[in-house]
């Protein structure tokens, strides 16, 4: 039994390969439905951010199931599998299950200790187990990922300062305009991403905001959220164009699949002389590169925002460190759980015997009593048996489970096959290590 995640990242792949591999959650049901009916992927679970698709596979032959998973992303990007290659990395066994860990834990993000993505591996959880992805072990990998991530946040100060996509979007325009305070900003969607955006742009002191988005109720809702702090003007998407003229900052962050912003929207409706700074922080992208052909446009995507993580990088070295403990203690946690596994054929075997001898042992004992004796007193005899059964072998299946030694392990259920005469494991027992 092996772990494998198959991906891409922010660190291996630009943000146009990236948009061509988002999965929607509106077709993750059928995206965990195909991985899993290739023959080597028994348990699926997809990752999918703006910053990453991570597909996590539990398979019999990592060689096997690696090459489905390829072809699954190929397929469904269109992406020729000799050109995505380049942009994958793939991770095996405890290089896979610590990946995971760092993920939650805002380690691999893009904004060292982003909190957002602890919640997205949730979410991910939550949505593989709805739709029958997950199996014992990527169900066990999650819940514990999702621990380390916690314990990261509340252990550590990794979470200080920049530490999501939209307050790093916050420094980046600080960092490119003086006198951020004084700007007109429109924020172009009504979700969690628009909602840090406001939360980081009042702690900069900025108060001329306004929020633009399909649903007004929704752009109500966020508006209503921080009515104390400032006045947010609303507006609904179909008015971008009229109020871009309004704007310095413009930030979008929606759901669109295609560009809402380009170069011939913006030179029809945007004075020549009017300069403007257009921060895309969206997977796929909502503002079409030709737009920096622009004189008058400064325009960035989630890539630019590399130079703002740049400078938190140093300062959280040793709260990198400090994280690492804890995942260290996290991942041997998973691992004594994952090598456990490798207990359960030969207790199966050990369980099976002893049920054997019990049903044959309580058969002859009840034709020995007689058939109306038999009947009044089974449910008595079988219950005693079953709790002897079960005393006697107890503390055997408890003590193979806790031994966390793999040699000692593997001695001790050796053992238990030659003393009770049980059938041969080693050729059907499943290799977790």
């Amino acid at each position: 039994m092996n772990i494998a995640v198959v991906g891409l990242s922010h660190k291996t792949a630009s943000v146009d390969i990236r948009e061509q591999l988002s999965i929607p959650e509106a077709t993750l049901d059928s995206a965990l439905a195909e991985l899993k009916s290739y023959p080597n992927i028994e348990e699926a679970a997809i990752i999918s951010t703006c910053n990453r698709l991570e597909i996590y596979v539990v398979t019999q032959s990592t060689e096997a199931g690696t090459l489905e998973v390829v072809r699954f992303l190929s397929d469904y990007s269109t992406i020729p599998k000799g050109t995505l290659r380049q942009h994958l990395f793939i991770l095996l066994q405890q290089d896979a299950v610590m990946h995971l860990m760092r993920v939650s834990a805002g380690l691999d993000s893009l904004v060292i200790g982003e909190g957002q993505i602890l919640a997205q591996v949730k979410h991910a959880h939550k949505l593989a187990q709805q739709y029958k992805g997950l199996g014992r072990v990527l169900n066990q990998l999650f819940k514990q990922a999702i621990t380390a991530g916690k314990r990261v946040r509340s252990e550590t100060s990794i979470n200080t300062g920049a530490v999501s996509i939209s307050s790093a979007a916050v420094e980046l325009a600080e960092m490119k305009r003086q006198n951020l305070r004084s700007a007109r900003f429109a924020i172009v969607g009504a979700g969690k991403m628009s909602r840090l955006l406001v939360q980081h742009l009042l702690a900069k002191g900025c108060q001329s905001i306004t929020v633009l988005n399909r649903s007004r109720k929704r752009a109500d809702e966020l508006a209503e959220r921080f009515r104390s702090e400032a006045t947010i003007e609303v507006a609904l998407l179909s008015d971008l164009m009229s109020a871009l003229p309004q704007a310095d900052v413009v930030f979008t962050s929606t759901s669109s699949t295609e560009p809402i912003l380009d170069r011939a929207k913006l030179e029809s409706h945007l004075p020549p002389e009017h300069q403007m700074m257009l921060l895309d922080i969206s997977v796929p992208r909502n503002i079409d590169p030709d737009v920096k052909d622009l004189d008058n446009i400064q325009a960035f995507n989630v890539d630019d925002l590399k130079a703002v993580v740049a400078q938190n990088q140093e300062n959280r070295r040793q709260m990198m460190l400090e994280a690492e403990n804890i995942l260290e203690d996290e991942m041997n946690s998973f691992e004594a759980w994952w090598h456990s596994l490798e207990t359960i054929p030969t207790i199966n075997s050990l369980r099976k015997k002893a049920e054997t001898i019990r049903e044959q042992e309580m058969e002859k004992a009840l034709s020995r009593l007689g058939s109306e004796f038999a009947e009044k007193h089974q449910e008595v005899i079988e219950a005693l048996t079953r709790g002897i059964v079960n005393k006697i072998l107890h503390d055997p299946m408890v003590q193979l489970r806790a031994q966390q030694d793999s040699e000692a392990r593997r001695h001790a259920m050796q053992t238990l096959q030659l003393l009770f005469n049980l059938e041969s494991e080693n050729s059907s027992r499943k290799k977790y290590s």
